[in-house]
């Protein structure tokens, strides 16, 4: 990824004091709030190495090939920022906000962008050239210093409409990532790291993709003519449901509506629905429906709506619920043992115990589930299972995990 090069001019970079950095972002935050005496922060070719600036809010801010290697920049926000040709080698973006953020030609070696939102940002091939008497014009190129990672770390982030360089595609570990609708067409993403990352509708027009991870990535609806594969792990690959699904003869839908009818009735009417390994998609969604103890081990319910489901003491081991919408669902006793939950919305949801007797509970058992960058934002998992749990990035504020089983070394 061309851009400044490790030792550019003097009369390029420059240096400011730390009270001279700290004017600069007061003055841009009251430029954000249209006070008085607010001034957009002009930090182009400005020497931050290392600079602490988490949480900073520098939306709309010029960085135009500033240094920012080894930079905290950690929950910053830099929506529309220019950062063309700047170096962020080592910097931490974690789940910093880089939307419609101008980074072409930024050096992004290292970086760590996980959970990071980089939504319809700008991230081609750009190099940056200055002029010298002398030499003419000269085009500056980081250059690879001793025991750095050779790619960013972008697990998780979203990049919907974003403009991908082949070069950053190749170059990023893109786990869990968002690439809903991104152009990639013709990208050399041969041995690239893209497990778990959603595709949807992506155009992968003659890419390489030869060697890649893919394992349980989105390709629904993606353009893959000419695209290679050769060698590349597709385990678990999620492609188009068909239009219907039927079970043993039955329309899905038919056997839901069975099922809700035996919930209703107590068992007296209806019949209980024992369908696993079953790709629910089709139904797009199951809000506000009665679902409790459906047993559904393996189910497909990827990117679904089921805000507000009642599914006390259901059965979706291993199931699939990446992205899927549970917003204040009840979720009591529920079995998710290796559930994919990456992304998943369960703001409100109940995930404690389940009363079944007197003096008896079904608890939540979310062991070795996989949440991933979840919305937990105040949820009750009061004696909820968490052993061996993927918590990374998740979102637990104000979730009630009293007494409940976490991770071994999970800090809360």
């Amino acid at each position: 990824m061309p851009a400044l090069a490790s030792s550019p001019q003097p009369s390029l970079i420059r240096t400011l004091s730390p009270r001279a950095l700290r004017a600069a972002v007061e003055a841009h935050g009251r430029y954000l709030k249209g006070l008085p005496a607010g001034t957009r922060a002009n930090l182009s070719y400005v020497d931050l190495d290392n600079v602490n600036l988490e949480g900073v809010d520098l939306s709309e801010a010029d960085l135009t090939g500033a240094r920012l290697a080894g930079a905290l920049l950690a929950r910053a926000v830099l929506t529309r920022a220019t950062l063309y040709g700047a170096d962020l080698r080592d910097a931490d973006l974690r789940q910093a906000k880089l939307s419609r953020c101008d980074l072409r030609g930024a050096c992004l070696r290292g970086a760590n962008l996980s959970g990071a939102d980089l939504s319809a940002c700008d991230l081609r091939e750009g190099v940056i050239a200055t002029h010298n008497p002398a030499e003419g014009f000269r085009i500056f190129e980081h250059r690879t210093r001793h025991g750095e990672l050779d790619y960013a770390l972008a697990r998780g982030a979203k990049l919907t409409g974003a403009q991908l360089g082949g070069g950053f595609a190749r170059a990023a570990d893109l786990t869990d990532a968002d690439l809903t609708g991104v152009s990639l067409q013709g990208a050399r993403l041969n041995r690239a790291t893209m497990n778990g990352a959603d595709l949807t509708k992506a155009d992968l027009y003659n890419a390489d993709l030869s060697g890649a991870a893919l394992r349980r990535a989105v390709l629904v609806g993606a353009d893959l003519v000419g695209a290679s594969f050769e060698g590349a792990d597709l385990t678990e690959v999620l492609r188009a449901p068909p239009p219907l699904i039927y079970v043993d003869d039955a329309p899905l839908h038919e056997i839901l509506e069975a099922h809700e009818l035996y919930v209703a009735s107590q068992g007296r009417d209806g019949a209980a629905a024992k369908i696993a390994s079953v790709d629910f998609r089709p139904l797009k969604r199951l809000k506000g429906r009665r679902l409790s103890g459906l047993w559904a081990p393996g189910a497909i319910l990827f990117g679904m709506d089921l805000e507000g489901v009642q599914l006390q003491g259901a059965n979706l081991a291993e199931a699939d619920l990446r992205g899927v919408n549970l917003r204040g669902a009840d979720l009591r006793g529920v079995r998710l043992v290796g559930a994919q939950l990456a992304r998943a919305d369960l703001s409100g949801a109940q995930l404690g115990p389940l009363t079944i007797a007197p003096g008896r509970v079904l608890r939540a058992d979310l062991s070795r589930a996989v949440l991933r960058g979840a919305n937990l934002t105040g949820a009750s998992a009061r004696r909820v299972r968490l052993i061996d749990a993927d918590l990374v990035r998740a979102a637990l504020d104000g979730c009630d995990l009293t007494s409940a089983e976490l991770p071994e070394g999970f800090g809360g």
